[in-house]
């Protein structure tokens, strides 16, 4: 299938590059029957779901590509296992046209998998391998790709992702630092206070969050608190860190927040019937990337990653392969989306 990419006017493009870590690997949904919870020993029946997962670094790169096109680079630094399901997902990674050369196979393991569970109405949750390949992935082997980083520089974006460790993203953060790219990173709410510590919120431009794990960086805040309020103080966490971070913090159904270094802006999401909302966070930092790569604020690019996010939860799979341009601009019109004239342009 031939994608669209973004129409970007000549001399408007601020990077040629995205060089991230992260996990790669695969899943399972499996929906159980019945409503009440799984007890500690229970047996319960179900169903297998026809629905491909896929993990965080994965979906962030393909949807960059699948918007960007060849005109930017997306190369990804990970581990997979020497099994059928690494080989498959780094091939479908190379089919969409992200740069493999720095995905290893890691030799006697077995590739990153996810077993997800929900009940009828939606709800439950995962269970993830913790000693996966990604598990595997050393600040060295991010080294390994430092001619990378030297080659795209100011005009490259250096992002680190969950489900590898966390000082091996702290690693290609720290690189990015060095060659001067612009470094986005996101963390799981459980590493919030490991992050807040040990220095590493100082050398990040962007995190992306949920809200779960924006109220886990605020600290305790109350079960009452209003979005607004968790994200506030979200950011006065940050602004102790550092003033020149930004922040967005999707809402799910409730749209979007962004911190531009000035101001907070919400934006919510059109309403459209969600058959997984699983991958929509990841679609929605796709879209903010593929925005400011393209030339544009923070707050214009949170246009483009809010219809990316809506438009992929109408897909069982974490991964649309149909999303291109045409897609956003073709559901941005059904949906009445307000547009501003930059991102009209570039859907044209």
């Amino acid at each position: 299938m031939t994608m669209e990419p973004l129409r970007i006017r000549q001399g408007r493009k601020k990077f040629d590059a995205m060089i991230g870590t992260g996990g790669v690997g695969s899943g399972m949904f499996f929906t159980v029957n019945g409503m009440h919870t799984i007890g500690r020993e229970e047996s319960r029946s179900g169903r297998i779901e026809d629905r491909k997962d896929y993990c965080k670094l994965h979906i962030v790169s393909h949807y960059v590509k699948s918007l960007l096109g060849n005109e930017f680079e997306v190369i990804a630094i990970g581990k997979v296992g020497e099994d059928d399901a690494g080989s498959e997902l780094v091939r479908e990674m190379r089919e969409a046209g992200i740069a493999t050369e720095h995905m290893m196979i890691c030799s006697g393991e077995r590739t990153l998998f996810s077993f997800c569970f929900s009940y009828p109405d939606g709800s439950g949750g995962n269970l993830t391998t913790d000693d996966s390949a990604s598990s595997k992935l050393t600040p060295q082997d991010v080294h390994k790709a430092e001619e990378s980083f030297a080659r795209f520089g100011k005009r490259g974006i250096g992002i680190a992702l969950p489900e590898v460790p966390l000082d091996t993203r702290t690693a290609l953060l720290k690189l990015s630092t060095v060659y001067g790219l612009y470094r986005i990173a996101s963390f799981t709410s459980n590493e919030m206070d490991e992050v807040k510590k040990g220095g590493i919120l100082e050398i990040i431009d962007h995190l992306a969050a949920n809200m779960d794990e924006a109220a886990r960086l605020a600290g305790n805040r109350s079960k009452e608190d209003t979005e607004e309020r968790t994200v506030s103080a979200a950011v006065e966490t940050l602004l102790k860190k550092s003033h020149n971070i930004t922040l967005s913090v999707t809402a799910g159904k409730n749209g979007s927040w962004i911190w531009d270094k000035r101001k907070l802006h919400r934006l919510r999401a059109p309403e459209v019937e969600a058959v997984s909302t699983a991958g929509a966070g990841d679609a929605f930092l796709g879209g903010i990337i593929a925005g400011i790569s393209a030339g544009f604020g923070l707050v214009e690019a949170q246009q483009l990653g809010t219809l990316m996010g809506s438009l992929s939860i109408t897909s069982p799979h974490t991964i649309d392969k149909r999303i291109d341009k045409k897609a956003v601009n073709n559901f941005a019109h059904s949906k009445g989306f307000p547009v501003c004239a930059a991102l009209k342009e570039v859907l044209r």
